[in-house]
């Protein structure tokens, strides 16, 4: 599989740097809005194409896959250009700005036929279905109480400060934790545009709080969702300080503590009286990347329109609670 890769940033470099690390997919094509950028991106990483537009990457016939891995605030137009032309699409987390443009994004990629994923790398890593199975095997009792904090000191980024590039801790980072509760409280499955629950546990409230910049975007946020089957969730997400980053899924008999939920590496499992059981140590990884590409190469072998990792329903479901939250904290972007 022959990917090409749009926008040259630091997580395009991550990808690149991943890819060339694989025996079955290559870093075949670096679309930028410089060709001097692009040459130099190609030089860096080892490939072979260059191109100074999104428009020739997406035109050439060699590309199997688009990686969009521009700001979220620039997802929505290239991916549709791409889209129409018939190129399968893996666009990083933020999906899109809001859930209008997922909606409308996804739609079009039904109607075309056309496969699309969204790149948020914790849905395909191995600590998922890890912690997913010792959940199932009642190891902890009744899931009860998750938290999740993950937080970095970003300073001024334009990325954070600016409305017009979807700045904000949510986005960037909150969509992380929101993942990371629904990853082990839902039974993702196909099925397109179908509103909710697929057979997991119905958010039935969400709220939270958030300190803003000067500029109107959320800096830190805390979210509390209370779920159908009595699980209560409290998240945070911070673009102003260094967090723990760790996940805690607390039930009646034990409880999970997962390093960092932003790339998982040790899952500790405790048993009653926070008495130590084991720690699992997650399989030794490239960076990450790599299993969200290898779940698309599956994906696209079997002619899915998406991945079973992370299917268009959640993609939706997730942009729809970060809609819902912004409008409570009057954070505010042009597109919406």
């Amino acid at each position: 599989m022959k990917v090409g890769i749009i926008g040259a940033g630091r997580i395009a470099g991550i990808a690149a740097e991943t890819l060339n690390r694989l025996s079955d997919i290559e870093a075949y094509a670096i679309g930028s809005r410089s060709i001097e950028k692009a040459e130099e991106f190609a030089a860096r990483w080892n490939m072979p194409k260059a191109y100074g537009s999104y428009d020739e990457l997406i035109a050439d016939p060699d590309v199997d896959l688009v990686y969009v891995a521009t700001p979220h605030s620039h997802h929505f137009e290239v991916t549709c250009k791409a889209i129409m032309a018939g190129k399968p699409c893996l666009v990083e987390k933020a999906f899109m700005a809001n859930a209008d443009q997922a909606r409308k994004v996804i739609e079009l990629a039904h109607e075309r036929g056309v496969f699309l994923a969204e790149a948020i790398w914790t849905r395909y890593q191995p600590a998922v279905s890890i912690v997913r199975k010792i959940i199932a095997e009642g190891r902890i009792g009744q899931v009860r109480l998750i938290t999740a904090t993950l937080g970095y000191s970003m300073g001024n980024k334009p990325r954070i400060m600016l409305p017009e590039l979807c700045g904000g801790a949510l986005l960037d980072l909150g969509v992380y934790a929101l993942n990371f509760v629904r990853m082990f409280t839902s039974l993702p499955a196909r099925g397109g545009l179908s509103e909710g629950q697929r057979g997991g546990s119905d958010i039935v409230s969400i709220n939270g709080q958030c300190v803003k910049s000067a500029t109107g975007m959320d800096l830190t946020n805390a979210i509390t969702m209370t779920l159908s089957n009595g699980i209560l969730a409290n998240v945070q997400s911070s673009a102003q300080c260094v967090g723990d980053n760790i996940g805690v899924i607390a039930g009646s008999d034990g409880n999970l503590i997962i390093d960092n939920i932003n790339n998982p590496q040790t899952i500790t499992v405790n048993g009653p009286h926070r008495s130590f059981v084991e720690t699992i140590r997650v399989p030794q990884q490239i960076t990450g990347y790599e299993y969200e590409f290898q779940a698309c190469r599956d994906a696209l072998a079997a002619g899915l329109l998406e991945p079973d990792e992370m299917p268009h329903a959640e993609t939706l479901f997730i942009m729809r609670l970060m809609d819902d939250l912004r409008r409570k904290w009057g954070v505010r972007y042009p597109m919406d």
